[in-house]
């Protein structure tokens, strides 16, 4: 692959990533109610639900959606009732106290944290589709498998850092302290957004 390819593949992810989605919504919640380093677990479980879609794009998974609608109509369903699941979660512990960060625990394990974000990604079958479309597009049918080992790495690291990035910025002392004050409208404001976006994941 030329170095062309390699960047506009990285640049058409990029610009995906940034766009705010279930991930985005979850990001922002964990950074601020719970702090930097269980925002930084789901980031990089988000990076590995990205490379898992990515690989399954190269494996012709957007292919098999094509040739069998129900089968994506499944994980679509079955992916937005996740989303809508920890939406409701999100409602129920609005009025719960904020949990303490610090530098030697977190509320929640690291494990936990790159599972729930595994999880969440894995939850919206559409990154296949949008993968398929892009390698279509910028992938030569010449890649060879070295090429395509590079695109899966640049994924998953691009993916995880943008959302660490996200994660800094709100587990600051400033963002903390506005949501403590506001945590049980923020709460319900997040998950109302999560809810919706879970309905779009379901329904279109």
């Amino acid at each position: 692959m030329s170095l062309a390819a390699f960047f506009g593949v990285a640049l058409a992810h990029l610009m995906a990533a940034i766009s705010p989605g279930p991930s985005f919504v979850l990001s922002v919640r964990t950074a601020i109610s719970q702090g930097f380093r269980p925002a930084a677990a789901l980031a990089l479980g988000f990076g590995i639900g990205a490379a898992i879609w990515a690989f399954a794009a190269l494996a012709g998974l957007t292919l098999l959606f094509t040739l069998m609608p129900p089968l994506f109509l499944v994980l679509k369903i079955g992916g937005g009732l996740f989303l809508i699941w920890l939406a409701v979660k999100m409602w129920r512990h609005a009025s719960d106290p904020m949990p303490a960060s610090s530098a030697d625990a977190s509320p929640r394990s690291m494990a936990s944290g790159v599972r729930l974000g595994l999880a969440t990604q894995i939850a919206n079958p559409k990154p296949a589709i949008f993968f398929g479309a892009v390698f279509v597009g910028v992938m030569p049918v010449t890649a060879t498998a070295s090429d395509k080992a590079i695109v899966l790495a640049n994924i998953l690291w691009v993916e995880t850092l943008w959302y660490v990035i996200v994660a800094r910025a709100f587990s600051l002392p400033h963002p903390r302290a506005a949501y403590g004050r506001a945590k049980v409208w923020l709460d319900r404001g997040m998950g109302s957004i999560l809810g919706l976006l879970g309905l779009k994941v379901a329904l279109t």
